[in-house]
């Protein structure tokens, strides 16, 4: 079994999850016995030259965190979360974003210094929550050098103005 094959046999897969219609891919059976693979395909997605230049990878709510920090712990590089409204302390720094119904908030500290970063997020499916993170990145002077997702819905996800590495795309589900 190569590394795809590997990867998607430990997600699984809950039909009208969180409500009809929406296919919800569970990410937390590869956490359990998949860490050193998946971080392992993680590096691998992402070009050599942009792993040498980044200081810290962003991380978005939540799986995102648990991505990241498994790139961080192996890189030895910072760990920058981005998080909900109201989840940090301030001063904070800010951004709305709209959602399929309404709108929401993303924040992080203020007192990030300058630095490159790659954002990291789970899955890839309309972009607005990568979006919102790259303007808050940018907001914060921060150099974003692409963003990294474990899997990229491609039939949902509209071009983001960034590079983008997947290690998997719903279209190679076997």
């Amino acid at each position: 079994m190569n590394l795809t094959e590997t990867l998607w046999s430990h997600i699984r897969t809950v039909p009208d999850f969180p409500r009809s219609g929406i296919c919800f891919y569970d990410l937390t059976p590869l956490f359990l016995d998949q860490i050193e693979a998946l971080t392992d395909a993680l590096i691998q997605s992402m070009p050599e030259e942009k792993l040498a230049q980044v200081d810290s990878f962003m991380a978005v709510e939540a799986r995102g965190f648990v991505l990241a920090s498994f790139l961080a712990q192996r890189l030895n590089k910072g760990l920058i979360l981005v998080r909900k409204a109201g989840k940090l302390p301030p001063p904070v720094v800010g951004v709305e974003y709209s959602l399929e119904y309404g709108t929401d908030k993303l924040e992080l500290s203020a007192n990030i210094q300058p630095q490159k970063v790659i954002l990291v997020d789970d899955v890839l499916a309309t972009g607005g929550t990568l979006r919102a993170t790259q303007q808050l990145a940018e907001k914060s002077k921060l150099d974003v050098l692409g963003t990294s997702v474990l899997l990229d819905l491609e039939l949902l996800s509209a071009p983001l103005d960034m590079d983008v590495w997947s290690v998997l795309q719903e279209s190679t589900k076997p």
